[in-house]
């Protein structure tokens, strides 16, 4: 059986419909329960449900052969497995954003508030500027307008949330969406399966 972790959740559904389209179905999944694992043994696979920022350890582990997991996860926390395809869903983007009217002083120290201190740290040293990280957990858009940081670090989808506080997008630092990643050992003791299922799903993403 190839286990794999899906995200809970209406990314989890929509990525296991590409799934089953390729030919991995698994019917019992979509069925209205509290069940967390779900087996056919028929097309020799094992889905189970995980909490999105959960999917790369269960990967990392071992735990799931295979799993889908946001690139912000892959790039925040830089987990040991393999990526092998974009999946082109749950298309959002890291940016930077920051109160109307905000004007960067290079003289001092930028405040950066985010729930993403590695992506944050990166993207600022990449580009040689010095920040001070203020790690949250949620609610980041708030930390600007009570003057706990100057800019925020954080995933934009439509940018609605954004507005209603009174930010916007001042820089994109990277493109996210979903991706297929497989833990190392498992790809080599799985090879053709799990090859049979990434082109399966790369079909699926060139015809959507």
């Amino acid at each position: 059986m190839l286990n794999i972790a899906l995200p809970k959740g209406r990314l989890g559904e929509k990525v296991y419909a590409m799934f089953a389209k390729a030919g991995f179905e698994c019917p019992a999944l979509m069925e209205n329960s509290r069940k967390l694992i779900f087996d056919n043994e028929e097309a020799g696979v094992r889905y189970f449900w995980v909490k999105p920022s959960d999917v790369a350890i269960y990967v990392e582990r071992g735990a799931a052969d295979i799993g889908v997991a946001g690139k912000d996860i892959l790039l925040e926390y830089q987990p040991d497995v393999y990526e092998l395809l974009d999946l082109n869903v749950g298309k959002c983007r890291m940016a930077v954003a920051a109160p109307a009217g905000f004007r960067d002083d290079p003289n001092r120290t930028l405040r950066v508030a985010t729930k993403f201190s590695r992506i944050a740290r990166d993207y600022y040293s990449s580009i040689g500027r010095d920040i001070d990280i203020i790690h949250l957990n949620g609610s980041i858009e708030i930390a600007p307008i009570l003057g706990l940081s100057d800019v925020i670090v954080d995933i934009v989808e439509t940018g609605t949330t954004l507005r209603e506080n009174n930010l916007s997008v001042i820089e994109e630092i990277v493109p996210i969406s979903a991706r297929l990643i497989a833990n190392k050992s498992g790809f080599k003791f799985r090879t053709e399966q799990i090859e049979r299922l990434t082109e399966g799903l790369r079909k699926e993403v060139q015809e959507a």
